[in-house]
């Protein structure tokens, strides 16, 4: 059941707010990794592109994941919100996908000389973001608001699947694309040429901020697409009543 115009309006102000929040928060972590963040050891200044990337990686696959979790339950329980929320979602998932692939291959020009290496890692995202480009491609091309769900849900829960092996691939291949800095053990005493020490906490806390704050700007970027949403399923119910 879609909620009353009333309603409507209050989910969208209230994602406008936590968008603002959202935006304020990120603000503060660029001028906090910018202006008092140490440069990393080996990458120089090119490592704080990492504040930006990775959590844009995040929160991408957060938005991707949760367009496939819900269009699981669209198939279960055939509510029209549903649809909406994975619409909004997947909307949101491809403005931070856009800015992973583009952060992504300015921080390998840096570091690896070249803009774009077929990396199992950069490949698998890149199909993730086609495939829900062509999501979009499939919903703008079906009439009937059902079967444009349905078929939605589908492709949805496909790139849900493919986002957990996008993380194994560093595992899985031989990959250029440097292994997770969260959660890796120490290296053991004595020295390991192949150990890749864990994140310094004064390069890690900015990070850990940096998620938390994409996390936020992207529950304010959903809510409001998610109102916008709604309203346009309203009037369109109204339309044809």
């Amino acid at each position: 059941m879609i909620p009353e115009p009333a309603a409507i309006d209050r989910i969208i102000r209230r994602g406008r707010a936590t968008m603002l929040a959202g935006l304020v928060a990120v603000a503060g972590i660029y001028v906090l990794a910018l202006r008092f963040t140490p440069a990393e050891q080996h990458q120089g200044l090119a490592f704080k592109i990492l504040y930006v990337h990775a959590p844009a990686a995040w929160a991408m696959e957060m938005a991707f994941v949760l367009v496939g979790v819900t269009g699981v339950l669209y198939l279960w329980l055939g509510d029209a919100r549903l649809d909406v929320f994975a619409e909004a979602s997947a909307t949101v998932g491809m403005v931070f996908g856009s800015v992973l692939l583009t952060t992504g291959p300015i921080w390998g020009r840096t570091i690896w000389g070249a803009w774009w290496a077929w990396d199992p890692r950069l490949t698998f995202t890149l199909l993730l973001y086609l495939m829900f480009a062509g999501y979009f491609a499939l919903r703008s091309a079906l009439r009937d608001p059902v079967e444009r769900a349905r078929f939605g849900a589908v492709i949805g829960i496909m790139g849900t699947i493919l986002v957990p092996f996008i993380h194994l691939t560093v595992y899985l291949f031989n990959s250029q694309h440097p292994l997770p800095v969260l959660g890796r053990p120490p290296c053991p005493p004595g020295g390991n040429p192949n150990c890749q020490p864990s994140l310094p906490w004064v390069l890690l806390k900015p990070l850990l901020l940096s998620f938390g704050a994409f996390t936020l700007l992207y529950v304010g970027f959903v809510t409001t697409r998610y109102g916008i949403g709604l309203r346009r399923v309203a009037r369109e119910a109204a339309d044809a009543g």
